[in-house]
């Protein structure tokens, strides 16, 4: 399981608690893995993420045309105003996504690359990830398959303190960010802060 789906479904005020049975039986009839869902707390405010993993890209995409040919795609467009679904490939060095209690905290962080810049963000991190993890779990890394060159990145935290505090001490001991790594950035990045709906497998 290598190819992933983040799909973003912007809700009506309050919208996440009033669809979450409605994309729980939407998941629960498709295809892949379902590994999480979050509502924002930082960041886009009434913004579910759901993050589905696949064993293939045939059977992402087989489960995209679901939705798209749906006449309600997850199961709650009465309570979206905004539905975006994008597909990603974890990081080659990275094991599969595993459902457990790593938060309550998780942080989306999207980088947008140079137009060339995935596979050498791809091999600093190689390196740079084993000894920023000593400091705090890594979810997922993936590069994006459409859309614009981008990396996102899943990270949990007990508490915005210990995500203060194990990125500030990563940096100061020199572990983080890999060395070389932003040279293939760009400035567009952004950061949500997300926490796990009830029924999340990811917690």
């Amino acid at each position: 399981m290598s190819y992933y789906e983040i799909a973003t479904l912007d809700t009506v005020i309050f919208g996440a608690g009033k669809a979450a049975a409605g994309i729980q039986d939407w998941l629960a009839a498709g295809a892949g893995r379902f590994l999480g869902a979050w509502g924002t707390d930082i960041g886009t405010l009434n913004r579910v993420f759901l993050l589905r993993g696949f064993d293939s890209l045939d059977q992402m995409m087989t489960e995209r045309e679901r939705a798209l040919r749906s006449d309600n795609p997850f199961g709650c467009t009465e309570h979206l105003i905004r539905l975006t679904m994008e597909s990603y490939r974890a990081f080659d060095f990275l094991p599969p996504v595993e459902p457990g209690s790593f938060g309550p905290i998780y942080e989306f962080r999207t980088y947008k690359t140079r137009i060339n810049g995935i596979m050498p963000t791809m091999g600093k991190w190689a390196e740079a990830v084993p000894p920023r993890e000593a400091y705090s779990k890594l979810t997922v890394a993936m590069y994006g398959l459409d859309g614009e060159p981008r990396v996102t990145q899943i990270w949990p935290y007990a508490s915005l303190a210990d995500r203060s505090a194990a990125r500030a001490q990563s940096v100061a001991d020199g572990k983080w960010p890999p060395k070389g790594g932003p040279d293939w950035l760009s400035p567009d990045m952004t950061s949500q802060i997300a926490l796990p709906l009830p029924f999340s497998p990811l917690k």
